[in-house]
């Protein structure tokens, strides 16, 4: 696998040289020390996988990602040493086409070895995921919306490590007219909530909000988990919060959201499990199943980390397991 590196300082550049030298399949073919030299490097020799830093001089990783993705669309695989501080770059860049986003590996405190596997792990899963890389469509404005114009149809979604590029791909397959409101669960600090939100916003036609206490599900809104309090429908026909326990180990719970549609919701509503490790959600979709809603599940090619989606598929809690470039389109065909 051809491998180019965007990266302006030398050590970071050293380090994953020495991650890619321990796997001969993967050879690396040039760097690049800035966006805008990155672009040019990609129009003369086109790798199979770019290896993006965010903080660079000239032009930055989300500005060469969108040049790249404009002229000579490749995978890219963003490589940071501190993911939250960049946080906003990070959604950015994802928003521009880059599939997804690893740390560093250090050199120090004997750690180099898990993060190098780790970045192995991302560049291969990365290169699966893309037959063929394009730059995502750009999206109408979200149409007006009544606030008094509540849904009986609601998607509530699931999401951990990998969740923001997966969620930013099914939320721009979603129509302005959309019928059903949208819940999200994604596993993130909730310090990042805000600059989440206002990054998917600029992903989709429908509009995106963090969700308060007694917000009522609303047709073409997407609502997201915005604290680490467990996020659930309440009352039949409102968002609400309740206190996680010392003992849960997700905050924001998945299953939580999942069994209080069981619970509450008296309409239609689909649950999806997307991209993440452990087990979250997996038996709050279980839950779904068994009382005949319909679920669906993210398959092991286009999710960056297979753990909740084959947590819930070994439960035989999917109706459905589709590559997250499908799940839009099923979702409209289920609401029609």
């Amino acid at each position: 696998m051809k491998i180019g590196i965007v990266n302006d300082v030398p050590m970071v550049v050293e380090i994953l040289r020495r991650a890619l030298a321990e796997h001969p399949a993967h050879q690396l073919i040039w760097v690049a020390q800035d966006g805008v030299q990155a672009a040019e490097m990609c129009a003369w020799q086109l790798p199979d996988v770019v290896l993006m830093d965010i903080i660079m001089p000239n032009a930055d990783g989300a500005e060469a990602t969108r040049r790249i993705m404009q002229k000579t669309p490749c995978p890219i695989l963003l490589v940071t040493a501190d993911i939250s501080a960049n946080a906003v770059k990070v959604y950015e860049a994802l928003g521009y086409g880059a599939l997804d986003v690893v740390t560093t590996p250090v050199m120090t405190g004997g750690n180099f070895q898990q993060g190098a596997a780790a970045l192995i792990a991302k560049i291969e899963k990365v290169a699966r995921m893309s037959k063929k890389v394009e730059a995502p469509a750009p999206v109408k404005k979200p149409a007006a919306i009544r606030e008094a114009d509540p849904s009986n149809k609601l998607v509530v979604i699931g999401a951990s490590a990998g969740g923001p590029a997966a969620l930013a791909e099914l939320l721009r397959g979603l129509p302005t007219d959309f019928p059903a409101a949208v819940v999200i669960v994604q596993h993130i600090n909730s310090a990042f909530v805000d600059g989440m939100a206002d990054w998917l916003q600029q992903q989709t036609a429908l509009r995106v909000r963090v969700a308060k206490e007694g917000d009522q599900p609303l047709r073409g809104t997407v609502f997201i988990a915005g604290t680490n309090q467990h996020l659930l429908i309440k009352n039949r026909d409102s968002l609400g919060y309740v206190a996680e326990s010392p003992m849960d180990i997700y905050h924001p719970s998945i299953d939580v959201l999942f069994h209080s549609v069981v619970q509450q919701w008296q309409g239609k509503a689909v649950g999806v499990l997307l991209t993440g490790m452990g087990r979250d959600g997996a038996l709050g979709l279980k839950a779904m199943h068994d009382h005949k809603y319909h679920t669906i599940v993210q398959d092991q090619e286009s999710s960056s980390v297979y753990g909740m989606p084959k947590a819930a598929a070994a439960l035989g809690a999917a109706t459905d397991i589709l590559p997250v470039s499908g799940i839009a389109q099923k979702l409209v065909q289920l609401f029609n």
